[in-house]
């Protein structure tokens, strides 16, 4: 019989060998209250274990972690060094931005300046050759060697000289400048007439 009564122990408690614990204190509390021993079964059987002991003076309580926040403390420091690393590395890559675009304008204007020395080269090597500087004298002072004949040619006859004109250079008198201003403001109040 005792054998019988250890078997139904260890199925009751699920533990092999060990022995449900009784609490003196519900046993007084379901007898002095007979509401509470119905409904006592259901609502510890849902608690965990440990919820249902009571702490002994002495020793640890559970407690519960903290829930993780939307951003950690790790996740706002290293958002706050990438945001430096950023305002520190803004400026000194604007610089150096400035400075290759300088350096390809400089380029470009050295390209232009090797371009025009060459051209200047040139000329001088042409006025250093004796028939170029010949060439130029026939043509743009109408020089000419000695022995040589010069032709030089005018206008057309018939035409008359610019030269010649007694009023070239002068300023037609038309009357005040105030007579002027009228005529043209008179012009401009009828269209298609010429002042």
């Amino acid at each position: 019989m005792p054998d019988q009564r250890r078997d139904n122990q260890r199925r009751a408690t699920g533990h092999p060998g060990r022995r449900s614990r009784v609490d003196p204190k519900r046993v007084r509390t379901a007898a002095a209250d007979p509401k509470r021993t119905a409904a006592e079964p259901a609502r510890s059987a849902s608690r965990p274990a440990s919820a249902r002991r009571a702490a002994a003076p002495g020793t640890a309580k559970r407690t519960t972690a903290p829930r993780p926040g939307r951003f950690t403390g790790r996740a706002a420091t290293l958002g706050l060094i990438l945001v430096a690393l950023l305002l520190a590395y803004a400026y000194p890559m604007r610089i150096y931005l400035t400075q290759q675009a300088q350096i390809a304008a400089l380029e470009s204007s050295q390209t232009a300046q090797r371009a025009r020395i060459q051209e200047k080269q040139t000329q001088v090597a042409k006025w250093n050759d004796k028939d170029y500087i010949i060439a130029m004298a026939h043509k743009r002072l109408q020089m000419v060697l000695p022995g040589d004949k010069a032709f030089v040619t005018g206008p057309a006859a018939g035409t008359p000289d610019p030269a010649a004109d007694p009023n070239a250079g002068q300023a037609i008198n038309t009357g005040p400048w105030y007579a002027k201003l009228w005529s043209s403001v008179q012009a401009a109040d009828k269209p298609g007439t010429a002042p």
